[in-house]
Protein backbone atom coordinates (compact mmCIF):
# COMPACT_ATOMS: atom_id res chain seq x y z
CA UNK A 1 0.00 0.00 0.00
CA UNK A 2 3.00 2.76 0.82
CA UNK A 3 4.59 1.54 -2.65
CA UNK A 4 1.52 2.55 -4.23
CA UNK A 5 0.97 5.53 -2.64
CA UNK A 6 4.80 6.56 -4.07
CA UNK A 7 4.06 5.49 -7.15
CA UNK A 8 1.06 7.53 -7.40
CA UNK A 9 2.83 10.23 -5.58
CA UNK A 10 5.74 10.32 -8.03
CA UNK A 11 3.44 10.09 -10.80
CA UNK A 12 1.64 13.14 -9.86
CA UNK A 13 5.05 14.95 -9.15
CA UNK A 14 6.31 13.92 -12.89
CA UNK A 15 3.00 15.24 -14.15
CA UNK A 16 2.87 18.75 -12.95
CA UNK A 17 6.67 19.13 -13.61
CA UNK A 18 6.09 18.38 -17.10
CA UNK A 19 2.77 20.65 -16.83
CA UNK A 20 4.81 23.80 -15.61
CA UNK A 21 7.86 22.72 -17.93
CA UNK A 22 6.17 23.04 -20.85
CA UNK A 23 4.28 26.86 -19.87
CA UNK A 24 7.43 27.78 -19.34
CA UNK A 25 8.65 26.56 -22.73
CA UNK A 26 9.89 29.80 -24.97
CA UNK A 27 8.21 29.83 -28.21
CA UNK A 28 10.98 30.58 -30.76
CA UNK A 29 10.63 31.22 -34.70
CA UNK A 30 12.83 29.48 -37.10
CA UNK A 31 14.76 32.83 -37.60
CA UNK A 32 14.94 33.54 -33.84
CA UNK A 33 16.54 30.15 -33.65
CA UNK A 34 18.67 30.21 -36.60
CA UNK A 35 20.31 33.90 -35.26
CA UNK A 36 21.56 31.56 -31.75
CA UNK A 37 22.51 28.85 -33.75
CA UNK A 38 24.63 30.18 -36.76
CA UNK A 39 27.41 32.03 -37.57
CA UNK A 40 29.63 33.55 -40.04
CA UNK A 41 33.22 33.38 -40.13
CA UNK A 42 36.02 34.98 -42.33
CA UNK A 43 37.99 32.03 -42.99
CA UNK A 44 37.54 28.68 -45.35
CA UNK A 45 35.49 26.06 -44.86
CA UNK A 46 38.62 23.99 -44.64
CA UNK A 47 39.61 25.96 -41.50
CA UNK A 48 36.43 26.28 -40.19
CA UNK A 49 35.77 22.46 -39.88
CA UNK A 50 39.21 21.84 -38.12
CA UNK A 51 38.22 24.60 -35.55
CA UNK A 52 34.42 23.58 -35.16
CA UNK A 53 36.64 19.54 -34.92
CA UNK A 54 38.71 21.07 -32.09
CA UNK A 55 36.08 22.82 -29.83
CA UNK A 56 34.29 20.06 -30.05
CA UNK A 57 36.74 17.53 -28.55
CA UNK A 58 38.11 20.34 -26.42
CA UNK A 59 33.97 20.44 -24.52
CA UNK A 60 34.50 16.91 -23.85
CA UNK A 61 32.37 15.76 -26.74
CA UNK A 62 33.26 12.26 -28.63
CA UNK A 63 33.17 12.54 -32.13
CA UNK A 64 30.77 10.35 -34.05
CA UNK A 65 30.89 11.24 -37.60
CA UNK A 66 32.48 13.53 -39.66
CA UNK A 67 32.27 14.53 -43.82
CA UNK A 68 34.24 17.71 -44.87
CA UNK A 69 32.24 17.21 -47.82
CA UNK A 70 29.00 17.64 -46.83
CA UNK A 71 30.45 19.57 -43.73
CA UNK A 72 28.27 17.35 -41.07
CA UNK A 73 29.62 16.57 -37.49
CA UNK A 74 27.96 14.86 -35.08
CA UNK A 75 29.30 14.09 -31.37
CA UNK A 76 28.13 13.31 -27.96
CA UNK A 77 28.90 13.70 -24.36
CA UNK A 78 29.61 11.17 -22.07
CA UNK A 79 26.55 9.46 -20.64
CA UNK A 80 25.19 10.45 -16.94
CA UNK A 81 23.13 9.37 -14.54
CA UNK A 82 20.07 11.76 -14.08
CA UNK A 83 17.99 9.83 -11.98
CA UNK A 84 15.74 12.03 -9.65
CA UNK A 85 14.47 11.87 -6.12
CA UNK A 86 11.01 11.22 -6.96
CA UNK A 87 12.03 8.61 -10.01
CA UNK A 88 14.39 7.05 -7.65
CA UNK A 89 11.59 6.52 -4.90
CA UNK A 90 9.26 5.25 -8.02
CA UNK A 91 12.00 2.34 -9.07
CA UNK A 92 13.46 4.38 -11.91
CA UNK A 93 16.18 5.31 -13.31
CA UNK A 94 17.51 7.47 -15.91
CA UNK A 95 20.75 8.74 -17.48
CA UNK A 96 21.43 10.59 -20.47
CA UNK A 97 23.91 12.68 -22.10
CA UNK A 98 24.27 15.90 -24.34
CA UNK A 99 24.36 15.67 -27.87
CA UNK A 100 25.95 17.89 -31.10
CA UNK A 101 25.33 18.42 -34.18
CA UNK A 102 27.51 21.21 -37.04
CA UNK A 103 26.62 21.65 -40.46
CA UNK A 104 29.43 24.13 -41.82
CA UNK A 105 29.11 25.34 -45.48
CA UNK A 106 31.37 27.67 -47.62
CA UNK A 107 29.26 31.09 -48.19
CA UNK A 108 29.91 33.12 -51.80
CA UNK A 109 31.28 36.10 -49.78
CA UNK A 110 34.49 34.02 -49.18
CA UNK A 111 33.00 33.64 -45.76
CA UNK A 112 32.36 30.06 -43.85
CA UNK A 113 28.74 29.58 -41.90
CA UNK A 114 28.40 26.94 -39.45
CA UNK A 115 25.16 25.90 -37.45
CA UNK A 116 25.40 24.31 -34.51
CA UNK A 117 22.11 22.07 -32.46
CA UNK A 118 22.80 20.79 -28.89
CA UNK A 119 19.93 18.62 -27.53
CA UNK A 120 19.77 17.21 -23.97
CA UNK A 121 18.92 13.25 -24.06
CA UNK A 122 17.27 11.67 -21.65
CA UNK A 123 16.53 7.74 -21.30
CA UNK A 124 14.33 6.10 -18.47
CA UNK A 125 13.14 2.81 -17.22
CA UNK A 126 11.13 1.39 -14.53
CA UNK A 127 11.45 -1.95 -12.43
CA UNK A 128 8.50 -2.98 -14.73
CA UNK A 129 10.55 -3.09 -17.82
CA UNK A 130 8.94 0.50 -19.53
CA UNK A 131 11.40 2.21 -20.94
CA UNK A 132 10.98 6.09 -22.19
CA UNK A 133 13.43 9.06 -23.72
CA UNK A 134 13.07 12.44 -23.82
CA UNK A 135 14.88 14.83 -26.23
CA UNK A 136 15.02 18.55 -25.54
CA UNK A 137 16.63 21.04 -27.55
CA UNK A 138 19.17 23.50 -25.79
CA UNK A 139 17.80 27.51 -26.43
CA UNK A 140 20.52 28.80 -23.98
CA UNK A 141 22.38 31.53 -26.42
CA UNK A 142 24.77 31.62 -23.33
CA UNK A 143 25.54 28.15 -24.75
CA UNK A 144 25.66 28.66 -28.37
CA UNK A 145 27.84 32.23 -27.34
CA UNK A 146 30.40 29.63 -25.28
CA UNK A 147 30.83 28.04 -28.52
CA UNK A 148 31.40 30.83 -31.06
CA UNK A 149 34.09 32.28 -28.33
CA UNK A 150 35.90 29.12 -28.39
CA UNK A 151 35.75 28.75 -32.22
CA UNK A 152 36.98 32.20 -32.63
CA UNK A 153 40.02 31.13 -30.42
CA UNK A 154 40.69 28.19 -32.32
CA UNK A 155 40.67 30.19 -35.84
CA UNK A 156 43.15 32.48 -33.92
CA UNK A 157 45.44 29.53 -33.28
CA UNK A 158 45.39 27.38 -36.75
CA UNK A 159 45.82 31.13 -38.62
CA UNK A 160 49.22 31.61 -36.41
CA UNK A 161 50.18 28.57 -37.05
CA UNK A 162 49.95 28.73 -41.19
CA UNK A 163 51.83 32.51 -40.48
CA UNK A 164 54.43 30.71 -39.03
CA UNK A 165 57.09 28.89 -41.45
CA UNK A 166 57.80 25.48 -40.48
CA UNK A 167 60.96 25.14 -38.03
CA UNK A 168 62.05 22.06 -39.80
CA UNK A 169 62.97 22.76 -43.30
CA UNK A 170 66.32 22.83 -45.15
CA UNK A 171 68.90 25.69 -46.22
CA UNK A 172 68.55 25.24 -50.19
CA UNK A 173 71.52 22.88 -51.85
CA UNK A 174 74.49 23.97 -52.56
CA UNK A 175 74.29 24.89 -56.74
CA UNK A 176 75.72 21.93 -58.71
CA UNK A 177 79.49 23.05 -60.58
CA UNK A 178 78.68 23.25 -64.34
CA UNK A 179 79.52 19.69 -65.56
CA UNK A 180 80.94 21.19 -68.92
CA UNK A 181 84.01 21.97 -66.76
CA UNK A 182 86.51 19.44 -65.47
CA UNK A 183 86.26 20.13 -61.43
CA UNK A 184 90.43 18.72 -61.36
CA UNK A 185 91.29 20.99 -64.37
CA UNK A 186 94.27 23.12 -63.60
CA UNK A 187 94.35 26.68 -64.85
CA UNK A 188 96.77 26.90 -67.72
CA UNK A 189 100.58 27.76 -67.66
CA UNK A 190 101.03 31.02 -68.54
CA UNK A 191 104.16 31.27 -70.57
CA UNK A 192 107.08 34.50 -69.24
CA UNK A 193 106.42 37.38 -71.08
CA UNK A 194 108.73 37.84 -73.83
CA UNK A 195 112.12 40.55 -73.05
CA UNK A 196 111.79 43.24 -75.71
CA UNK A 197 115.62 44.84 -76.37
CA UNK A 198 116.00 48.02 -75.76
CA UNK A 199 118.38 49.15 -78.81
CA UNK A 200 120.04 52.64 -78.68
CA UNK A 201 119.00 55.53 -81.28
Amino acid sequence: MFRKLLVAISAMALLSSGAAEAKKKPTMTPMELQAIQSKEFEVTKDNLFSAVMTVTQDLGYQVESADLQTGFITAASATENKTGFFEAISGMSSSGNTRMTAYIQQMPNKMSKVRLNFLNSKNSSSAYGRNSSQDKPILDPAVYNNAWEKIDEAIFVLNALNDVEPSGSKPPPPATPDTDTPTNATAPAVADPVAVPQTDE
